[in-house]
């Protein structure tokens, strides 16, 4: 059976979304990639069952009626366009997914999720999103947990500015998660903390890497892990240098207040890439056996073709994370109403997915 599915954005992630969709094995997927850009849609092109339709989310009416008969509804939308999608899939009676790492865009979508007939799976990307199914499967190997510690970074493979730093996604959202307030288990305690704040080091495969607060990341675990945990806490990964020159920009100079204006000098000055990679590292320790352990997940994930297409590493890692969940979801691997958190999926399954195979093998996993 062919089962209609909008994605919505066609965007760096939207593109490769809908392109991995359309050309899955037997055309499970009719894919339409909707956006109010037609010289997007124009480069996306159409291959496999994808076709497209320009669409202004903006539009209610509009809206609704894309999603009238699709099984599901992907949004790859800018975060700011999250709630209006959500809104209307639910009306709508389709499931939902996005990868928003937006807190207060998730914090409605779990609202519009009560009661619902049908699933709203938000933050299904790497960070929020593989990120959180990663952490959650280490925390389920202790008998009692200390400490969470989810770190994850898209970095340019050759840095050559002084960001050190690549625009390999979103803008629109960077700047987001590098301004709004980051949640975190303190002491036991949830709380918040600000971003671009506690900043560390650390060595992975002979490279040193800066990590630091960003918005977002941690998806619901921690409202999953409270009262579970005394540290919970995720930051960015990127090279050392970074987080300074971004504080300037964002407090010193006070372009957190002019966000659109940060956006048109980034995106005037700092190239976009295909040449990144993905770093993943992930630390859970705790008590199993009556002895405190830790076991520890890294993975570097390099660009790569995928659906006939060289990608960046961002675009696989989060494209095909979405993918996966949407397929967990089609075929009764997730559940299919209500609110549906990243951790609810088994990182076995999802990595076993034809879609979530890319952040294979398993045996990159390594215990401490």
């Amino acid at each position: 059976m062919t089962l209609p599915i909008l994605v919505i954005g066609a965007g760096k992630i939207g593109q490769v979304v809908a392109d991995l969709l359309a050309l899955a094995p037997k055309r499970d997927y009719a894919v339409t990639l909707a956006d109010c850009n037609e010289l997007a849609l124009a480069a996306a092109g159409c291959v496999g069952s994808l076709r497209t339709q320009v669409l202004d989310v903006a539009d209610p009416a509009a809206l609704r009626a894309a999603m009238a008969g699709q099984f599901a509804v992907v949004s790859a939308a800018p975060f700011h366009l999250t709630v209006a999608i959500a809104e209307a899939a639910r009306v709508a009676g389709t499931h939902y997914l996005d990868l928003t790492e937006d807190v207060a865009s998730t914090r409605r979508i779990r609202a519009l999720a009560q009661d619902a007939a049908h699933a709203f799976v938000p933050q299904c990307g790497l960070a929020p999103g593989f990120i959180s199914i990663v952490a959650a499967d280490l925390a389920r190997r202790f008998d009692r947990l200390d400490s969470v510690r989810m770190r994850v970074g898209a970095l340019p493979a050759y840095p050559s500015n002084a960001l050190n730093y690549n625009l390999t996604w979103s803008t629109e959202g960077v700047i987001n998660e590098y301004i709004e307030p980051c949640e975190a288990i303190v002491d036991g305690r949830r709380t918040e903390v600000p971003a671009l704040e506690e900043r560390e080091e650390f060595a992975l495969d002979g490279v040193l890497y800066e990590a630091f607060n960003t918005s977002g990341g941690l998806g619901t675990l921690a409202e999953t892990l409270e009262g579970q945990v005394r540290t919970l806490n995720y930051r960015t990964i990127r090279y050392p240098g970074h987080a300074a020159i971004m504080k300037a920009l964002l407090h010193d100079l006070r372009l957190r207040e002019r966000r659109e204006l940060l956006k048109d000098i980034l995106e005037h000055a700092v190239p976009a890439t295909l040449q990144d990679v993905v770093v993943i590292f992930v630390t859970v320790s705790g008590w199993r056996d009556g002895r405190l352990m830790q076991e520890t997940y890294a993975r570097k994930i390099y660009a790569q073709p995928l659906a006939g297409r060289m990608r960046s590493a961002i675009q696989v890692t989060t494209a095909s994370s979405a993918c996966a969940m949407l397929d967990l979801l089609a075929t009764g691997g997730l559940p299919a109403r209500g609110f549906v958190r990243q951790e609810d999926a088994g990182l076995d399954a999802f990595v076993a997915n034809r879609f979530g195979r890319v952040y294979a093998p398993l045996d990159h996993a390594r215990a401490a």
